[in-house]
């Protein structure tokens, strides 16, 4: 017999806190957007520095504690971040694979239609963090609507992201935002790329940053 002894994170999850806010029809400071995104990055470089992918970021798959540092959770769908696809029934078992453990309005456009001759890596988890970052944003993911009218996510995700015309946010988090959230996932930074372009917009308060899983 084995026991398994876990922190307790009292903050709850990311979705519940951005639900609060809207509920009272506030919206997240950017300080304070950037501080939990450049702790949900320390966590997925840690990952990927492995050569693992989570494969299933979003808002309830982070906890935040008392200071606002990220814990990022459920890695059920981890996997190792490289996959080189080389034939139809591959292609297949990835897709099917990733319809069962990738949440569908956090998903790569990638891992919708899988081509028989490509490789899958880290950068899916890359776009699920857009659409986390979208989400601290203007209090919802980009494609939950799509879903949740029964429209279709595997189409909607093919087109470029649109910022909202009454944004708050600075011209430089749109471009972080727009930047990951790239169709073609070669043109997607890198977890590094992403905090680099995070220190020219905030420096991380000492102690603030997380490698927590």
């Amino acid at each position: 017999e084995a026991w398994l002894l876990l922190p307790y994170v009292k903050g709850g999850t990311l979705w519940s806190e951005v639900e609060a806010l809207r509920e009272k029809g506030a919206f997240m400071p950017e300080q304070r957007i950037l501080l939990i995104l450049r702790g949900i990055c320390c966590g997925l470089q840690a990952i990927h520095s492995k050569g693992y992918a989570h494969r299933d970021l979003k808002p309830t798959n982070v906890l935040l504690d008392e200071d606002d540092r990220p814990v990022l959770m459920d890695l059920g769908s981890m996997n190792r971040a490289r996959i080189e696809v080389t034939s139809s029934r591959e292609a297949m078992a990835v897709q099917d694979w990733a319809a069962q453990r990738c949440t569908i309005s956090y998903r790569a456009p990638e891992l919708f239609t899988v081509p028989s001759q490509c490789v899958i890596d880290e950068r899916t988890d890359i776009w699920s963090l857009g659409c986390v970052l979208y989400c601290m944003m203007f209090g919802e993911g980009p494609f939950d609507a799509v879903f949740q009218k029964g429209d279709s996510v595997a189409l909607a995700v093919q087109n470029p992201i649109t910022i909202p015309p009454t944004s708050r946010y600075s011209a430089a988090l749109h471009r972080l935002l727009s930047s990951m959230m790239v169709v073609n996932p070669q043109e997607r930074p890198s977890i590094e790329d992403v905090l680099q372009q995070l220190e020219g917009l905030q420096a991380a308060p000492p102690g603030q940053a997380t490698t927590q899983i």
